[in-house]
């Protein structure tokens, strides 16, 4: 949704007006194009699957690490379940990779970038505290999803992950 200034003015004879307070600057958005703002969210979303490849369920500060990469819905979801995962004493191993990951909205104000993303998680294996699989054995190798991103003056890139959602369609993965 596009913010808007309204600027009122008021013309009277010549009874003399109270002073007005200064009017401060629009700020400017911080992507002028869609591109840019796509490059910025694709480098954001690559910072997030980093740091779930380092997630060690058992050491908090990567829980937080991924916590500061969230925003919304995302984060209230991860808190969740990775504090349930702690608990429990599940162990994870392996890394995600992503295969593909392409543009599916851009907006700029507020901005908000949708990407359309593959990722394969064939090599994640995660193991309860007795060291049992908790793979379901007919999960996909590699997931289709929609990752949306937001800015966010938390995040360390200045974007975050608002969520992630299953998709069809193109791009095939």
């Amino acid at each position: 949704m596009a913010t808007a200034v309204l600027v009122l003015a008021v013309l009277t004879g010549c009874t003399p007006q109270p002073p007005q307070p200064k009017s401060s600057p629009t700020p400017s958005p911080r992507f002028t194009s869609e591109a840019d703002a796509y490059k910025a969210a694709e480098d954001t979303y690559r910072v997030y699957v980093d740091a779930f490849n380092r997630l060690d369920p058992s050491k908090p500060a990567t829980l937080e690490e991924i916590y500061r990469l969230e925003t919304g819905d995302a984060l209230a979801a991860d808190k969740k379940a990775l504090s349930q995962d702690h608990a429990d004493g599940v162990r994870i191993s392996g890394e995600s990779h992503i295969t593909v990951m392409e543009p599916a909205s851009v907006t700029l104000s507020p901005l908000v970038v949708k990407l359309s993303v593959c990722l394969d998680v064939s090599e994640i294996e995660v193991f309860d505290a007795d060291g049992n699989s908790l793979v379901d054995p007919d999960r996909p190798d590699v997931h289709s999803t929609t990752v949306a991103i937001e800015e966010s003056p938390a995040s360390p890139t200045g974007l975050a992950v608002r969520g992630i959602g299953a998709r069809e369609g193109d791009p095939q993965c």
